[in-house]
């Protein structure tokens, strides 16, 4: 793929949408440091759990690192602890999404709280989006 220096979105078909090699080793660490939320959501997904569907966990794309990431539906979900409501981070958020959905994938995000508090909502919401999405 040739990159166009005028233009920070790139499209690229790989799984990794061109993410540098630091982003592999700093994924490694945010999986050993997952929140608490992470963790829990993690277990209904690990495993091909949710309707067969393989999540990765910490995944780079791009320069960013996804909480979690379905290669086969491209799809991303993202969990939102409480400094994602700062103005500045949800602007920095937006851009993150407009990357991630300029190269096909969709974002779905739900915020810790609704993970600790509401999981089969939460469960039944992806289960929602994995049906919508297998063609």
């Amino acid at each position: 793929m040739v990159k166009d220096k005028r233009n920070p979105i790139q499209q690229d078909g790989s799984m990794w949408k061109g993410a540098p090699t630091i982003s592999f080793l700093k994924a490694n660490e945010l999986r050993d440091k997952m929140t608490l939320s992470e963790r829990q959501l993690w277990s209904e997904l690990e495993k091909n759990k949710l309707l067969g569907i393989k999540f990765r966990r910490q995944h780079p794309i791009g320069v960013y690192i996804v909480d979690f990431y379905a290669h086969k539906l491209k799809l991303i979900i993202e969990l939102d602890g409480k400094y994602h409501q700062n103005k500045k981070q949800q602007i920095l958020d937006d851009e993150r999404t407009i990357f991630l959905e300029f190269n096909g994938l969709k974002v779905i995000r739900f915020k810790n709280e609704e993970i600790l508090e509401n999981m089969e909502t939460v469960i039944q919401r992806i289960e929602n989006e994995i049906s919508s999405l297998i063609k």
